[in-house]
């Protein structure tokens, strides 16, 4: 007779790794208060690119990350676009399965995303939704 065996938990998700709330209310709510710029650096080094390829992304520019860093907060509208490509993560590592495919995946151009590469396309939310569709129909093997 086989034993039981629990199914192994999956490690935690980038988003609560990076301590960023999942629950709509309280993201809301962090990203109002300004979320901490370790969030930034630790998306940077989960995606595998460069702090300045991710300032990029989310409309940072090398001084303002400078003040940004020395504050330790990024300002509501950076927090924004920080959160959303870390969804974006969040919802590829869950697709792919870990972080390393969905990294891989991220920075990768995408034919069914005109050979751009998700990360370049998470900086807008018209590209993000793009690649959240995208994301969906992997999920669910839908062919296009």
């Amino acid at each position: 007779m086989d034993t039981f065996r629990p199914p192994t938990p999956m490690p935690a998700l980038p988003l609560a790794r990076l301590g960023l709330p999942t629950a709509p209310a309280e993201a809301v709510a962090a990203v109002r208060a300004g979320l901490p710029v370790a969030a930034f650096e630790g998306l940077a080094r989960a995606l595998r690119v460069p702090e300045a390829r991710l300032a990029q992304v989310v409309g940072l520019s090398a001084t303002t990350l400078g003040r940004r860093k020395r504050a330790g907060a990024l300002a509501p509208d950076e927090g924004d676009r920080v959160w959303r490509v870390a969804a974006l993560f969040d919802r590829a590592t869950q697709v792919f399965g870990g972080e390393e495919d969905a990294a891989a995946w991220f920075v990768d151009p995408n034919l069914a995303l005109g050979d751009e590469p998700p990360l370049a396309l998470a900086d807008t939310e018209p590209g993000a939704r793009a690649v959240d569709d995208l994301l969906g129909r992997i999920e669910y093997g839908v062919y296009s």
